[in-house]
């Protein structure tokens, strides 16, 4: 994901926020490894920053050869996750798939390229365009948010205040010490990034053969990015989804969402018992992308509703309208940096995205 100005103002609110207790959260402070199935493995990633964060990358290892989706954000972190698949095989990386334009998806790529050279990036033909548009100021990107973060860390500390202008607690003055050394390391990684593009794209599907492991990737329909694309092995019933499923609380800082919606139907049909999504822990069953379907319908049925009313709403009489708070309390519960976090990404970003759908139609 990469930040935008709202975003990056909700990563400095961030710092300030205690870790929560449960095992799934808007939060991943360490790097976990898990395996799905045989020869299919998951690497959820430490966040680079407080507030930022890194893809899942799911390696699926055939007879011959080794397709990974998801390359991450950062050279780093890539260059962990490729020492990992060695612990984990002697076969070659021949496909990277990324699952759509975003970098945190795909920051890594030339790590990839640099370790197996005979490696094809794989993406939609549309993702491969919009990578090609943001990549040339990624770098510069990650610096200027970087620098404000770690400043304004700083000058919290040595206010010995928060935002709110009230003394520091042990545990806010413990995160804000960590964003340092973390934006440190992002200057680093800013220094280290190489674009690389796609070598391969597609428009509908690709089948790949791993040797005795098929590996299906879909455009299932727009979501959220235009190219949006997803990993199936039908065999193992494992469905690899990128952005268009996050966990616990959607991403939806951009996106489609009338599509979307019915692009979550369209996965759900298909025979699934593990789902990996793009950010958040494993799932199994398909009931989390019927429920985010749902969500998605109920911002779009809403805005729709007052644009009946008034052909000429504005986005803030629209926001003021808006009844998520059941949706609000199933997605975030009690905790409060989801909570913060769903009326950010969902009661702020995805009815804006609902409202401007809504009125070029």
């Amino acid at each position: 994901m990469t930040i935008n100005s709202q975003a990056l103002r909700f990563s400095l609110l961030l710092a300030l926020v205690a870790l929560p207790a449960q095992a799934d959260s808007i939060f991943n402070p360490e790097r976990q490894t898990a395996q799905i199935a045989d020869g299919i493995f998951m690497i959820r990633h430490a966040d680079p920053l407080r507030g930022w964060v890194h893809g899942n990358t799911i390696v699926v290892v055939g007879e011959r050869e080794v397709l990974v989706v998801d390359s991450t954000q950062t050279p780093s972190a890539a260059r962990e996750d490729i020492a990992q698949i060695r612990r984990w095989t002697s076969k070659p990386v021949r496909y990277v798939l990324n699952t759509h334009w975003h970098a945190d998806h795909n920051g890594g790529n030339a790590e990839y390229a640099k370790a197996f050279p005979a490696a094809a990036i794989v993406a939609h033909k549309q993702t491969a365009e919009l990578m090609d548009v943001y990549a040339p100021t990624l770098a510069a990107n990650w610096i200027k948010q970087a620098t404000q973060m770690r400043d304004t860390a700083v000058r919290r500390l040595q206010e010995g205040k928060s935002s709110e202008g009230k003394p520091l607690t042990e545990t806010e003055r413990a995160s804000l010490e960590a964003v340092k050394p973390q934006a440190e390391q992002m200057f680093i990684d800013a220094k280290d990034f190489v674009y690389q593009a796609p070598t391969l794209t597609f428009d509908r599907e690709l089948t790949i053969d791993l040797g005795r492991r098929e590996v299906r990737i879909l455009h299932p329909g727009r979501a959220n990015t235009a190219g949006d694309a997803v990993a199936y092995l039908p065999r193992e019933k494992v469905l690899i989804t990128g952005d268009i499923a996050v966990h616990p609380i959607p991403y939806a800082f951009d996106g489609y969402p009338a599509d979307w919606s019915d692009t979550l139907l369209a996965l759900a049909r298909l025979d699934v018992d593990v789902i990996v999504p793009g950010h958040g822990g494993l799932l199994h069953g398909r009931d989390y992308l019927v429920r985010l379907s749902g969500l998605l319908s109920a911002v779009v049925s809403q805005v729709d509703r007052e644009f009946r009313k008034n052909p000429e709403v504005t986005l803030e009489e629209v926001k003021k309208a808006m009844d998520l708070e059941a949706y609000r309390q199933a997605f975030a519960g009690s905790d409060r940096p989801a909570q913060m976090f769903f009326d950010m990404s969902i009661g702020s970003s995805l009815v804006e995205l609902a409202f401007h759908e809504r009125k070029q139609r």
